[in-house]
């Protein structure tokens, strides 16, 4: 997900420029003045709520702030990201929003800031004031409300820069000019973000050569547990021996084998584009474990796409293989076939459906030539660098 925070004093052009971004990205708009306001004129429970603490004279907490926009965000499953306008306002909110994010499987892609000199925001805001006749909106209100940001929300810009996501951005120019920079800053960024693709599909579908040929053209590195595990076994490491009974049989092998290999593929390999995943998660819980392991590296799983090909022809195909020097253990017989295609039926494919859940799943087919199936699987995997870049 594309998540932003646009940062800037008032009258910096926050709202012209969010409009904008949410067009060109497909974001969903997140004000919470605006929010809060739609809550209350739609005299929701929580919009009630908050009117009853504003009439008092007071304000309306971070917790109804969170759940406001937790609502919001739940209204729109489909948009590629989030656009904060005017939130987080201070440090207490970052540490909010960042457990807000962390809830939602995803993390602050960058906070954009609009610098415009004193003098010109002045201008501005009196401007505005007396289009809007807005008399209550005096040069000493103006000057108080810039005090207040700078009170507030300069330790908000510490906080981002330290994580080296804040952004100055030159707010002077025209509406087109400052969203050349914001635009800029933002595509850069987001070249910079790991674009993980896990390749799915039954026994013969073709998932490693295609995975490959994937890993190439994108820059991804293919990490292919399968692999892995049959190096170990031939090392004949620890986890090798450990492994061997499982592969022996084309059944799952334990987690705790897997993941410090996989661990150590991706730390090994840190300056590729992304990482391409084939044999992994083949469960529900291994797809947790690989989000997890990812988060824990600000990234994600950005698509999924499972290759189909009809049970009688991959029953050819592993038959045929097992003819070959390419012959796994789990060919050998039309009994082992079976028993690994029913453990992909029961255990691999409510896989799909947990990333389908997730507007990131794609289903591709797996007949024809080899060069037939890779166009098919790279009009999505386009697709897909342009939904998250």
């Amino acid at each position: 997900m594309l998540n932003i925070a646009l940062f800037g004093p008032p009258g910096a052009g926050k709202g012209t420029q969010s409009k904008l971004l949410v067009e060109k990205y497909n974001l969903t708009y997140i004000s919470t003045g605006d929010i809060l306001r739609k809550e209350i004129a739609e005299k929701t429970p929580l919009g009630m709520q908050a009117k009853s603490i504003i009439e008092k004279g007071g304000l309306v907490s971070d917790e109804i702030i969170v759940q406001i926009i937790e609502n919001r965000i739940s209204k729109n499953p489909f948009s590629n990201g989030i656009l904060f306008d005017g939130f987080p306002r201070t440090v207490v909110q970052a540490y909010i929003l960042e457990g807000l994010l962390l809830k939602l499987g995803t993390s602050l892609t960058c906070m954009l800031s609009l610098e415009v000199p004193c003098d010109q925001l002045m201008q501005r805001m009196l401007k505005r004031a007396k289009v809007e006749g807005r008399s209550d909106d005096t040069r000493e209100v103006i000057e108080n409300r810039f005090r207040e940001y700078d009170n507030k929300t300069i330790p908000v810009a510490e906080f981002y820069k330290e994580k080296q996501k804040y952004f100055p951005i030159d707010g002077v120019g025209s509406v087109d000019d400052v969203l050349q920079r914001l635009t800029q800053v933002i595509d850069e960024t987001l070249q910079k973000v790991w674009f993980n693709l896990v390749i799915s599909g039954p026994p013969g579908a073709g998932k490693g050569t295609q995975a490959k040929y994937l890993a190439e053209k994108y820059n991804l590195y293919y990490i292919s547990t399968g692999s892995m595990l049959r190096k170990e076994i031939q090392a004949n490491t620890l986890f090798g021996k450990r492994a061997r009974p499982f592969l022996e049989k084309g059944e799952i092998v334990p987690d705790d084998i897997a993941i410090p290999l996989i661990e150590r593929e991706i730390k090994d390999h840190q300056d590729v584009n992304g990482f391409i995943f084939k044999g992994f998660p083949r469960t529900i819980v291994q797809a947790y474990i690989l989000d997890g392991l990812l988060r824990r590296l600000n990234s994600t799983v950005s698509y999924s796409i499972d290759i189909q090909v009809p049970t009688l022809e991959l029953i050819k195909r592993l038959s045929a293989r097992s003819k070959t020097e390419m012959a796994r253990s789990y060919d050998k017989t039309t009994e082992l076939i079976v028993n690994r295609l029913e453990e992909h039926e029961n255990k691999t494919v409510p896989v799909s459906e947990f990333y389908k859940k997730q507007g990131k799943h794609a289903v591709v087919d797996g007949m024809g030539s080899e060069e037939d199936v890779f166009g098919r699987l790279t009009e999505v995997v386009d697709y897909a660098f342009r939904s998250i870049r």
